[in-house]
């Protein structure tokens, strides 16, 4: 870290006291060191959180005085951070994971483009989001933004530029300090336990006012865009869309976002959780994400022919996440409980067909003007982390481009009733993730086996648990 130049004071044009520069108001980021003291100065703040997502999208850093985060500060965190499973284990060696003995450091490096503000703070502070590197300068290629930055830049190489837009959907459930207990829905405005059924239901929104205003309150405070917030089938089941951009820009977003909401649902001493499966007998929470690219000499949508029609890059995408989603599940649905969600006969989909406005298909092309033509992407659960989400869906598109694949005809019908065409559960997710030698040679050789590593530990943590259902029905039956 190089700490800033000296502050520059410009006089005003009246010659009186000096102006307060213009970058100093924006609610997010700044272009380099020499404008973060003024930033910080500016609004009072005390103390900077330095944090980076872990493989479960766990906001992991450290915390320190602003002062010291503007100084020539080296900061650094274990390498076995990036290999703990959600639990707070280590998986063992093998299959070409390999635990460093030495757990050296890895250099946290700030992003200062994401600096921002932590409005739930009583004490003024900021946050920034950082990336990893090895002591020597290099990319550490099994972080999570890493290998998002490493998908991003095989299309980059091509003359190409990825844009997303994910849909992240949330439960807010009573608190639960006893993990024994199930979870219930909250009690909203009405004094009354919510119900399911309210997809789309104003009023169902309004039941949670003052919570959503506090969502809305702390995310413009730090800069993150909301296109629209909806209630969802669920009972206290709430979905926010946010605009569409860059996929780290936006995968950042989604990391800073799961932080405002569980805080702001604190703050009404409810939970929020991104569970994929929090509620038997309600439906599954999913983070689907929308996907188009662009041809960056000309600014033209790729899937878009002059004349509006699909281009052969479209067809090609599409097939691409035909033949290699179903490899890249456990990305999606990186937990036992993420399969609960994945049923037939449900919007959360168990097939990799695709079809025109057609929820029931893996990939569902939006109805749009030729310029907004995207694929979404309706496999991702909420609980999956948004960059390892985002890296492995435009994987397997780019693949699909550069190989040419042919996409299936699309689906004209209900695709989830009969066929499935996905792993049923984490263990055969990870086996398939592990055998996609292309795949796991875009996401990064290291970060694979590091990452289905993790996976296998914490499938083998969860089968040390008896379950309700097991106590149940076989206690005295067997």
């Amino acid at each position: 870290m190089m700490p800033p130049a000296k502050k520059e004071v410009r006089p005003s044009s009246r010659g009186g006291r000096a102006r307060t520069p213009a970058f100093v108001k924006n609610q997010r980021g700044v272009k380099n060191w020499k404008e973060v003291s003024a930033w910080l100065e500016w609004r009072g703040i005390e103390d900077i959180e330095c944090i980076t997502p872990d493989q479960a999208g766990v906001a992991r850093g450290k915390m320190m005085p602003s002062k010291k985060f503007t100084s020539n500060t080296s900061l650094a965190l274990p390498s076995a951070v990036f290999m703990t499973t959600i639990s707070g284990g280590y998986p063992e060696d093998g299959n070409g994971f390999h635990y460093p003995e030495d757990d050296g450091d890895l250099k946290l490096m700030p992003d200062l483009s994401t600096l921002t503000v932590v409005p739930w703070e009583e004490d003024p502070t900021a946050a920034v989001i950082c990336d990893l590197v090895h002591q020597d300068g290099r990319s550490v290629e099994f972080t999570p933004r890493n290998v998002l930055k490493r998908v991003v830049a095989a299309y980059d190489k091509l003359g190409l530029k990825p844009v997303v837009a994910p849909e992240i959907e949330f439960y807010l459930v009573r608190k639960n300090p006893d993990p024994d207990y199930p979870l219930t829905p909250p009690v909203g405005r009405s004094g009354r336990a919510i119900g399911g059924g309210a997809g789309y239901s104003i009023a169902g929104v309004n039941e949670f006012d003052e919570l959503i205003d506090d969502i809305y309150h702390f995310s413009e405070s730090q800069g993150l865009e909301i296109d629209t917030l909806i209630h969802e089938e669920g009972a206290g089941q709430l979905e926010i869309n946010l605009r569409h951009g860059d996929p780290i820009e936006l995968a950042d977003q989604v990391f800073m976002f799961k932080r405002t909401i569980r805080e702001a649902a604190l703050k009404h001493e409810i939970y929020a959780t991104f569970m994929a499966k929090p509620i038997q007998g309600q439906p599954g929470s999913a983070m689907h994400i929308h996907q188009s690219i662009i041809d960056k000499k000309t600014g033209q949508n790729i899937f878009s022919a002059a004349d509006g029609s699909e281009t052969d890059d479209f067809f090609h995408f599409i097939g691409g996440m035909q033949k290699h989603v179903p490899n890249a599940l456990v990305m999606f649905a990186p937990y036992v409980n993420s399969y609960r969600r994945l049923t037939q006969a449900a919007s959360a989909p168990v097939n990799n067909k695709w079809g025109y406005d057609n929820r029931t298909t893996a990939f569902r092309v939006p109805r749009s003007d030729p310029a907004a033509r995207r694929v979404e992407n309706r496999i991702p659960s909420s609980d999956a982390n948004p960059y390892l989400a985002l890296a492995a869906s435009l994987a397997c598109g780019l693949i699909g481009i550069t190989n040419k694949i042919k996409a299936e005809p699309p689906v004209l019908t209900t695709a989830n009733a009969d066929e499935i065409d996905l792993p049923r559960g984490l263990l055969e997710a990870v086996d398939l993730f592990e055998g996609d030698e292309e795949l796991c040679a875009h996401l990064g050789k290291s970060f694979a086996a590091t990452y289905a590593a993790i996976k296998r530990a914490e499938f083998e943590t969860f089968m040390e648990v008896i379950s309700p259902w097991e106590r149940e029905y076989l206690l005295l039956n067997v």
